[in-house]
Parts: C-alpha cells; structure tokens; sequence
C-alpha cells in the first residue's frame, strides 16, 4: 500500500509542477480528511480481495455511494424514490450476496472477515466521495496532492509502529507502483468530473467499477458463485446505479 500510495504522490508532484497555476485553498483540508479516509477503505478492500470472493466483496464495497444519500437524510433531505429503491436493493443485495456456503469453519471465518471488511471500505470509499467532490472545485492537482499526501503519511506511521517489513519484492515493485498510478488516475478523473457535472451522474459512473472487477475474477482466476448470490451481486449494483442516478 505505502509503494503504491507513493507512486502517486510522485505523479501528481509532477503533475503540480508542470502545471500548478494557484496555491491550494482551504477546501483541500477536505481532501486530507478524504485521503486518511480513502487509504483505509482501500487497504479494507483489498484485503477482503485477497480473502474472500472477489465477486462479491467488489459490489459490496460499491454501496458507499449510499453515503451521501444517507448523510442528506441526517441534515433534512428526503431521497427521491428512485433513491429510495436503490437504498433498498443495495441493502437486499448485500445480504444476498454475502450467502456464501463456506467448505470448512476457516473458509468461513474468512468469508464473514471479508464482507465485514467490505462494508468498512464502503463506507470509507462513501466519505472520499463526499470529500473529493468539496475539495476540488478549486483545484483538481491540489487536492489529489492533499489526499494522496495524507494517506502516504498515514500509512507511513502505520508502517513505523506496527514495524512491517519495509520493502516489496523487486520483481514485484513495477505492479505495485502500476497500481498506485491507475489509483491515482482513478481519483482524479473523479475529481475532474465532479467539477463538471453533478456529483449524483459521476457517481454511477465510478460506482459501477465491480462490473470490471467481477469480469476480471472470472475470466482471469475462474471464479463462480452462487445462483442467489448473482441475484445479490446484480441487486447491489442496480441499487448503486439507482443511487446515483436518482
């Protein structure tokens, strides 16, 4: 995680001197709060990758982008019914999805772990969308800089105190570094685009990023689910796009 965070730090360096026509704003202490935030989620999400199916975790992960639907609940707002639907078959997708029938009690065990993770990324992921979307009216390159900056740091002291071996395999580092550039690219494409639009049509669009990952796991590494939890995983990414779009 710290490798690749840091490659994008290093991108968006160059990025800021080839082109930084203003300093940052006060609004990119957003995008810090955001990046702090985000590195959990991710480092969530990729674990529960790692543990559990990758057809499943993925669209559990998406529902974040019931968060700022749920947040202008809190503050006063109604959802639309569109929303409304969406909230209710992202909830009934999870649940579905999360039926997984496990071999043995440590399969099982990790199953649980990795949806329980999923759900932290999601609302993690949720909160840098919200905080990416205030911080870069401004500047798009500074509030990458502010978010990538945080969870670099974060992850750095993470490193230092649990006192992680403090280097990746050579062979591997190229990948690694290649992961923290599309994550970058990822981050401020978004950033990029809620400047333009609304925040509700740019989220369907970056919410529906397990329809790749879902073709990824089976084409790639063959994995297979469940007949219900298919219906679960169709019925989490229709509610986010529902979500979104409402």
């Amino acid at each position: 995680m710290f490798v690749s965070q840091l490659a994008g730090l290093v991108c968006v360096l160059v990025l800021l001197a080839l082109g930084a026509r203003s300093g940052p704003q006060p609004e990119v202490l957003w995008a810090a709060l955001g990046g702090a935030g985000g590195v959990v989620a991710l480092t969530c999400f990729y674990h529960a990758l790692s543990i559990g199916t990758m057809s499943i975790v993925a669209p559990i992960s998406a529902t974040g982008a019931a968060l700022p639907v749920i947040v202008g609940v809190a503050t006063g707002e109604r959802p639309s019914t569109v929303q409304a639907v969406g909230l209710a078959a992202a909830v009934a997708g999870v649940i579905l999805a999360s039926r997984e029938i496990a071999d043995d009690a440590e399969q099982a065990e990790a199953a649980r772990l990795s949806i329980a993770l999923a759900i932290v990324a999601a609302l993690g992921f949720g909160g840098f969308l919200i905080a990416m979307n205030a911080a870069s009216e401004d500047s798009v390159p500074w509030a990458l800089l502010s978010a990538r900056g945080a969870s670099v740091g974060l992850l750095l002291l993470i490193t230092l105190v649990a006192r992680a071996p403090r280097s990746v395999p050579r062979a591997e580092t190229p990948s690694v570094a290649a992961v923290g550039v599309l994550d970058l690219s990822a981050n401020g494409l978004f950033a990029l685009a809620s400047t333009k639009g609304l925040l509700s049509v740019v989220g369907v669009c970056g919410s529906l990023y397990p329809v790749t990952t879902i073709v990824l796991a089976r084409v790639l590494l063959g994995e297979r689910v469940r007949r219900i939890q298919e219906v679960g995983i169709v019925a989490a990414l229709a509610g986010v796009a529902l979500i979104a779009a409402g």
